[in-house]
């Protein structure tokens, strides 16, 4: 089917860094099939998330599931002239229905933050729903690729991993903590202090993603930008700790959504145009790595048909640099191990 004409190319932004890879998509819809799942789809990110992905002319099928209100989600978004099916799953005993077939699964599931909570006072909660979900994921789309969006994203892709070892369906390939915000939000503030247009920035963020294991590499940005030392230090500091501005200017009343609705929508786009054959598409992900002094570490990947095709590494890095990652290694064992410890100790 011919993706109708009145596609809002402005999509195509949320495909960089691949360039104008949805634009071009558009000609090519024979290709773009995608069946993409959103698990935890009713909630502050799902919603959000599963329109843009609605929009997407990526995506023929899209399933949603939650707890509560995916029927009327579903209903909502099933309204809008874009060709993806929609339907939604209601509970535990629809969800093997809502995965099966699946190529793409997308987890925002869980409690966002509120003023005063670190990540870390998220995990008892969100550890336990991630560790179903993925559970139902090696048991019924065995196949497909998984991005976590659920914080604390350095223990749950930790927990991902050993969920799937457990089922013997085990992929490091097709595992990804969606730390795409981070990047969003370094291109923009670096944009804003530099006075450049936001969608031609890039700066990897590579480490972890909460706090100071938010690693931003300026020195790696394109276009080169020259920061003095108390502007670096201070830009640094709010890509670090932009979640917590966000969910004190919501006073109470969430944490990041839409932007990381966003995000978690460009780093899908991103993934399907390489599954789909697009080369060159780079983004980085919290995934099982040998870059670093930890069993897990984010940096830019070269994304493929079959998933992560090729991890590019740290690359060469400034001193502060390599400063921060030194001291964001213990914080990333230590939530690594969590992980890992809290699927050990399943019953």
């Amino acid at each position: 089917m011919a993706p109708c004409p009145l596609q809002p190319t402005t999509l195509s932004a949320l495909a960089r860094p691949a360039g104008a890879a949805l634009h071009r998509s558009f000609s090519t819809s024979a290709q773009n099939n995608a069946k993409v799942a959103v698990l935890g789809a009713s909630g502050g990110i799902g919603q959000p998330l599963a329109l843009l992905l609605k929009n997407s002319p990526l995506v023929s099928r899209l399933t949603l599931y939650d707890i509560a209100h995916t029927p009327g989600v579903a209903a909502d978004l099933s309204h809008i002239e874009t060709r993806a099916t929609v339907k939604g799953y209601l509970g535990p005993e629809q969800l093997p229905d809502c995965l099966k077939g699946c190529d793409v699964v997308v987890i925002p599931a869980g409690v966002p933050r509120k003023p005063g909570m670190t990540r870390n006072d998220l995990f008892n909660t969100n550890a336990s729903i991630v560790a179903t979900l993925t559970a139902a994921c090696a048991q019924h789309c065995p196949e497909a690729m998984i991005c976590v969006i659920s914080n604390p994203v350095n223990s749950t892709i930790p927990i991902a991993t050993e969920v799937f070892k457990k089922h013997g369906a085990y992929d490091p390939n097709k595992i990804f903590g969606v730390t795409t915000l981070d990047i969003v939000r370094a291109n923009t503030f670096i944009a804003e202090l530099k006075g450049l247009d936001p969608a031609r920035v890039n700066v990897p963020v590579i480490g972890g993603h909460a706090g100071k294991t938010i690693i931003p590499l300026i020195s790696q940005c394109t276009p080169k930008v020259d920061l003095p030392q108390d502007q670096l230090t201070a830009v640094t500091g709010r890509i670090q700790e932009a979640g917590t501005e966000v969910v004190k200017a919501k006073a109470g009343a969430g944490s990041a959504t839409l932007s990381m609705a966003y995000a978690g929508a460009r780093f899908v786009f991103s993934l399907v145009d390489a599954m789909n054959g697009k080369e060159g598409v780079v983004e980085c992900s919290f995934v099982k790595s040998q870059e670093a002094d930890c069993a897990y570490f984010s940096t830019p990947l070269l994304l493929g048909k079959k998933g992560i095709e090729k991890n590019l590494g740290i690359g060469k890095i400034s001193p502060s640099e390599e400063k921060m990652i030194a001291e964001a290694i213990p914080e990333l064992k230590a939530s690594i191990k969590k992980g890992e410890e809290f699927v050990k100790n399943m019953k």
